[in-house]
């Protein structure tokens, strides 16, 4: 029977009108999987694969290739993005089958270059066709193994977020169709000897390792177990660590590549490489060491080829093989709507500063429904999508329109969202009134489409500090701006770096003045038109009247922050200047710094070891607020203020302790001093935190169930047992 034959038979429905909407109908997924099998040769009642959970299979090529290869005795091949999966399926005859499962016809996908004149179809109209393939282009669909792994602590972060840097890369790799592609990621399970043993048992051809900050050991670890290895894979690291320490990896592995960007064109190339179509050269924002000279391996010169020309917004989206352990382990979905940021802020040493683009509203819903499906499999996980977008608005005309778009597909999709974004989206001196009012309409739009919470990067209320920082607004700016979000009754999120190497004490003053003010957080007035919200945050009375007597320290995520000279920031370059800048951490990404007002330096000591200590309660607060809806996210949230109350009533303590002690002129033994004096006003502060917490903790638990109850009774246990003060990412204890 020919394909064209079995497209006119009544049971089969193959009908898509965009990529991901045959991928995301069970009863459609079945049909074709029933066809595509029949046309291969396969006898009916070898079937099997479609009594299964088919869109778990689906989002899984790995696992629809296993399931498919029990069903058909011949070579059998999954490959292509998740929304044009393909199967390919060797029949007895030479020819192979092969199914698009979008329903959308052969013709219509961007094959790659590497198939052309190795692939010839007998109806390419159709999704579903017999084709001659080349032996050694068959091949290709399965080589290289590619394993993407993603490194992880999870003592310091006890409930996951969705893989996305793998999972976009996965996409990327899989859209080539060459080779197989799997993710592994610490956060879900799997452990550093998992790893280590996948790479002695089967091995894989390719490695991609991601890492943060926090994971240089692990990091280490398993490029020393693979190097080791007698013949070990292509290794190529990523991520935000290996990005600040290139030098350094590429010193310790001379055979290591690294990823400078995203990933994504990276591992095309590479894959293109390993084939021997693409010289290492041209490989995309590809590091790598140079040719041994004079007696062993050197860097003579690193080398980056040169992009391909490539819209980074045109494919942004996952493969969601992890989506479901994600939530397995009590994570949260995570998306991308848009990459970059609008601004130059100094203490950013990212390469995309001021470069933003925004993914088209049209390319989400294909996505939306496919993870749509996945949350439908766990209806006690939030329904809430976040967008890890840096500047969720953007810039250009169209502005507006975009993010109001953006959020009606996700609203018509069943989603709550949070997201980021800049003050100036609210509150822009140089605009008019009219520009206000616009913004404030677009805020409430926004709300009623479902967003759930927006954070803004702050970062200081004083307006020295902001210049400091190139943040490119002002003090007053970000109090309107935080008075107009919460009279509109947007919740929000503010970040706010409390301590930096260049400040004075009366500007530690000021920020701790600003986080303490309750002229800020107004009731919402959401019957009040929006040009009188403009007008009323500017004005005193209007202020007075709805002030909530809330300080602003409640709404900042995570308090008593202090800046970290990142390597290749400006800032950073600006402490150097003044003399201030010493060791660099490359493990970190980062230089030690001294602070030029001495007092300072020992506060921001204390107030790291004040957040080290309390920082897995709270983030497992945090998590669990991102998972829960109603008045158990409500509970959630509330214990959070408990914590940051602490923690500001810790800040004005030792603004206190430090205001007793002179700038210049003090010894050794005054420094010490200080020093034990603000580690015993912590010390006071963590006992009489422990009993409001706990209080806090039991309420919560009180509405919680199953695994998160489990999880956030033993954070609190082991929150409430520690004793001392270390740093998470030293050695020493603090006040040494």
């Amino acid at each position: 029977m020919r394909a064209l034959d079995l497209l006119n038979t009544p049971t089969a429905d193959w009908s898509s009108t965009d990529p991901g909407q045959g991928a995301a109908d069970q009863n459609g997924l079945r049909t074709k999987l029933r066809a595509i099998l029949r046309l291969a040769g396969s006898p009916d009642n070898h079937h099997r694969v479609a009594e299964r959970d088919l869109h778990s299979l689906s989002i899984a090529p790995g696992a629809l290739q296993a399931a498919l290869a029990d069903c058909h005795s011949g070579p059998v091949h999954v490959t292509g993005s998740l929304d044009r999966r393909l199967v390919l399926m060797k029949r007895n005859d030479g020819l192979w089958v092969l199914g698009d499962l979008s329903g959308l016809p052969h013709r219509t996908r961007a094959w790659p270059a590497w198939l052309d004149g190795r692939i010839a179809f007998e109806d390419d109209a159709s999704w579903l066709s017999p084709a001659e393939i080349e032996p050694e282009a068959a091949e290709r669909f399965g080589r290289p193994r590619v394993l993407l792994a993603a490194l992880y602590h999870p003592e310091y972060f006890p409930l996951p977020r969705f893989p996305l840097g793998i999972s976009d890369v996965a996409r990327a790799a899989r859209s080539t169709l060459l080779g197989t592609v799997e993710l592994a990621d610490m956060q879900l399970g799997t452990t550093l000897d998992d790893l280590v043993a996948g790479l002695r048992e089967g091995m894989p051809d390719i490695l991609g390792v991601s890492a943060t900050f926090g994971q240089y050991d692990l990091l280490s670890q398993l490029l020393d177990t693979a190097f080791a290895l007698p013949s070990p894979p292509v290794i190529v690291a990523g991520g935000s660590l290996v990005a600040r320490n290139e030098r350094l990896l590429l010193e310790r592995y001379p055979d290591l590549l690294v990823a400078r960007a995203g990933g994504e064109a990276t591992i095309e190339g590479l894959l293109a490489h390993w084939h021997g179509d693409l010289e290492r050269e041209r490989i995309p924002a590809l590091g790598y060491n140079g040719v041994a000279r004079g007696g062993g391996m050197t860097i003579t010169r690193r080398h980056t080829a040169k992009p391909v020309a490539r819209d980074m917004t045109a494919d942004i989206f996952p493969e969601l093989d992890l989506l479901p352990a994600t939530f397995d382990h009590h994570g949260v979905a995570q998306l991308e709507a848009s990459r970059g940021c609008t601004n130059f802020c100094s203490f950013c040493p990212r390469g995309h500063k001021g470069t933003w683009s925004g993914a088209a509203p049209d390319r989400l819903p294909w996505m939306l429904r496919e993870m749509g499906q996945v949350f439908d499999r766990y209806p006690h996980v939030s329904r809430t999508l976040y967008l890890v977008d840096e500047e969720f608005i953007g810039r250009g005309e169209d502005a507006v329109d975009r993010a109001l778009a953006v959020s009606q597909v996700l609203d018509e999709a069943g989603f709550a969202w949070e997201s980021s974004c800049r003050v100036d989206q609210v509150v822009d001196p140089v605009q008019d009134t009219a520009w206000h009012e616009q913004r404030a309409r677009m805020w409430r739009t926004l709300l009623d489409r479902g967003l759930r919470r927006m954070l803004f990067g702050v970062e200081s209320g004083v307006d020295s500090v902001l210049e400091r920082f190139n943040k490119e607004t002002t003090g007053r700016q970000n109090a309107l701006a935080i008075r107009t979000l919460s009279t509109l009754g947007v919740p929000t999120r503010f970040t706010y770096i409390t301590f930096d190497h260049l400040m004075s004490l009366e500007e530690l003053k000021a920020t701790y003045a600003f986080q303490g003010r309750t002229d800020l957080l107004l009731a919402p007035q959401p019957e009040l038109p929006v040009a009188d919200i403009v007008a009323g945050v500017r004005d005193e009375a209007f202020v007075a009247e709805h002030s909530m007597g809330m300080a602003l320290h409640n709404g900042v995520s995570y308090m008593l922050v202090s800046m970290e000279c990142l390597i290749g920031a400006a800032y950073t370059r600006k402490a150097a200047d003044a003399g201030l800048t010493g060791q660099v951490r490359p493990s970190m990404g980062r230089v030690d710094a001294r602070f030029a007002d001495w007092r300072i330096g020992v506060a921001s000591g204390w107030a790291q070891c004040w957040v080290d200590r309390n920082f897995a309660l709270d983030y497992t607060l945090k998590s669990l607020e991102k998972v829960l809806d109603g008045s158990r996210r409500d509970a959630v949230r509330e214990a959070r203020v408990v914590l940051k109350g602490a923690a500001f009533a810790v800040l004005g303590d030792m603004i206190r302790a430090l205001d007793q002690y002179p700038l210049t002129g003090v010894s050794g033994e005054a420094i010490r001093d200080l020093t034990h004096h603000v580690g015993r006003l912590l010390e006071a502060r963590i006992d009489r935190l422990r009993p409001r917490m706990t209080t806090a903790v039991e309420h919560v638990a009180g509405q919680l169930r199953g695994e998160h109850a489990t999880t956030l009774s033993r954070e609190h246990d082991r929150w409430a047992t520690t004793t001392g003060w270390a740093l998470i990412n030293a050695s020493d204890s603090c006040g040494t």
